[in-house]
């Protein structure tokens, strides 16, 4: 068992792209996606954080919280989720175990890994499917304090599945190295 973070997917182990120039492509156009999402989770931290300590000052010091605070920080952090959920796909920064793929040779791990992949983004395309469902559903309706399309949050749902369909196909276009776990974790 181990845990698979920065060491087994960051863009310093990752391979360079071999093969097709479609396959540069969908690399390129990846990283690209993956570097902006990555900058919007910051962003979206920051603002969090920010209307979290606003509300708390507001609250215990003058004894009244703006109603629009608590709404945008939740806002914020349903996009921190799910948006970090497709960016852990591509980053492989989740937490697995790989007792079943340890005792595989190099080749079948790999074939594993592409299994693995195609299983995730057949999550994320039953994400993306149920999240425009529920969008749909829901339509029409506005948030309570700030008065937003309430069809933002609910769309966070779709565009995270289809980031996660995305970056698993990438994974089963070209899995990432595999470190030998034979010895035991990998170092974070």
């Amino acid at each position: 068992m181990a845990l698979a973070g920065p060491a087994l997917r960051t863009p310093e182990s990752r391979r360079k792209p071999a093969g097709p120039g479609w396959v540069t492509f969908i690399h390129r156009l990846a990283a690209g996606v993956a570097a902006a999402l990555r900058w919007s989770l910051v962003a979206a931290a920051a603002v969090m954080l920010g209307c979290i300590a606003l509300q708390v000052v507001m609250r215990y010091v003058f004894g009244r919280a703006p109603s629009w605070t608590e709404e945008l920080a939740i806002l914020m952090f349903a996009w921190l989720t799910l948006g970090g959920l497709g960016l852990g796909v591509r980053e492989g920064f989740h937490v697995r175990l790989t007792m079943l793929l340890d005792p595989l040779s190099e080749g079948a791990r790999l074939w594993a890994e592409r299994a693995i992949g195609a299983l995730t983004a057949v999550l994320g395309a039953y994400l993306l499917w149920s999240g425009l469902r529920f969008v749909e559903f829901t339509q029409g309706s506005t948030s309570a304090a700030i008065g937003y399309p309430i069809e933002i949050l609910h769309g966070l749902a779709p565009v995270a599945g289809f980031l996660m369909m995305v970056f698993a196909l990438e994974r089963v276009v070209e899995p990432p190295n595999v470190p030998d776990t034979q010895d035991g974790p990998q170092p974070l």
